[in-house]
């Protein structure tokens, strides 16, 4: 997983509108990535609602969100209009950028180990390294922890 003071790794992967974003469009800008397993299941859901209904006060500090997952881009935008989700959420089927961030590796549900994506969240600084890592989130409210870890 990468570590405060590490540079964000590049990537250009599609959204939920099937346009493709890369790093380089945040370049001198902060950055909130988040990752999650799976479009509309209940945790990924209330951090997705989490980030959503604290969406204003990121905007306001002139901080992006992204959501990124194995889901599909098609997905991503049933699951965005669902949700009524005013943030990026990008499209990594074969889990490059998730790996890149360190966001893949061994989960344990009902004691049976297995690998997946490991809820995980970056703060960027404009300078497009890594200010602040949440391994492990748990999904209620994390967008307000975020928040109050940027002071």
């Amino acid at each position: 997983m990468l570590q405060i003071g590490d540079k964000m790794p590049t990537f250009e992967l599609p959204d939920q509108e099937g346009k493709l974003v890369k790093s380089s469009d945040f370049a001198g800008k902060p950055l909130v990535v988040y990752f999650y397993p799976k479009d509309d299941t209940p945790g990924c859901t209330k951090e997705a609602c989490s980030f959503r209904d604290s969406f204003k006060e990121f905007k306001d500090r002139g901080i992006t969100v992204i959501g990124i997952s194995a889901d599909t881009a098609q997905a991503h935008g049933k699951f965005a209009s669902k949700y009524n989700l005013p943030f990026v959420l990008l499209s990594d089927p074969d889990k490059s950028v998730i790996k890149a961030f360190g966001a893949w590796g061994e989960k344990k549900m009902y004691g049976k180990s297995y690998e997946g994506i490991i809820r995980s969240t970056f703060v960027i600084d404009a300078e497009g390294k890594v200010k602040k890592v949440f391994p492990k989130v748990k999904p209620e409210d994390h967008a307000q922890e975020v928040l109050a870890a940027l002071g």
